[in-house]
C-alpha cells in the first residue's frame, strides 16, 4: 500500500466505526506515514489502543472498509502485535499521530521502538528495514537500554535481539 492508499482506507474507517477508536501502528504503515521512510507494505499493522473496541469487532469494520475500497480483506491486520511486550514502558512518549479523523486516531509508533519490535522479530527481511531506521535520526543508547534491560528481564528472545542490534551497529558502522 502507498501512502495515499494507506490514508484513504483510514479516513474509510473513521467513516465506519459509531464509537471513538484509538490505533496502535507499527510495522511498514509506521515507517511510511510517520517517519517517509519509503518501503513497501502490503497492509497497516495495527491494533486497537486505548479504546473499548475489540480485534474483533475492528475485523468487521476493516472488512467492510476492504470490501468498499477493493483491498485485500487483511489490509488492516495486527500481526505485529506479536513483538509488543518487547516495547519499553516509555514508548507512549515517542508515538507520532499520523491520522486524526471525526472517530478514529491513529498512532504511530517511534523510531527507536521499531527498531527494539524489529530486533525482536530478527527476520532476514527485517534486515533492511532496520538499516533504514539506522539511516534516520534515532537514539542508539535507547535502543541499547533497553535491549539490555530486557535480557536483564530474561524477556524470551532478548539475546537474539540484542545480537541482532549489534551486528545491524556493526554492519553500518554506526557506534553507539
Amino acid at each position: 500500500m502507498e501512502a495515499e492508499q494507506m490514508k484513504k482506507a483510514l479516513a474509510a474507517l473513521d467513516k465506519e466505526v459509531r464509537e471513538p477508536l484509538q490505533l496502535l501502528v507499527g510495522g511498514g504503515a509506521a515507517f511510511v506515514l510517520a517517519h517517509h521512510i519509503p518501503l513497501s507494505t502490503s497492509d497497516i499493522d495495527a491494533i486497537p489502543f486505548k479504546t473499548k473496541m475489540t480485534l474483533a469487532e475492528l475485523d468487521v469494520h476493516a472488512k467492510r472498509v476492504a470490501a468498499k475500497l477493493k483491498l485485500p480483506p487483511d489490509w488492516l491486520n495486527n500481526y505485529f502485535a506479536t513483538f509488543t511486550y518487547s516495547l519499553p514502558k516509555d514508548y507512549g512518549d515517542r508515538l507520532v499521530s499520523i491520522f486524526k479523523g471525526k472517530k478514529l486516531t491513529a498512532l504511530a509508533l517511534g523510531k527507536e521502538d521499531l527498531l527494539v519490535m524489529k530486533c525482536f522479530a530478527g527476520r532476514e527481511k527485517d534486515i533492511p528495514h532496520a538499516r533504514l531506521l539506522l539511516k534516520k535520526k534515532i537514539d542508539l543508547k535507547t535502543v541499547s537500554q533497553h535491549l539490555h534491560h530486557c535480557l536483564e528481564e530474561r524477556l524470551p528472545k532478548a539475546q537474539e535481539a540484542l545480537d541482532f542490534f549489534y551486528d545491524l551497529c556493526e554492519w553500518q558502522g554506526v557506534a553507539i
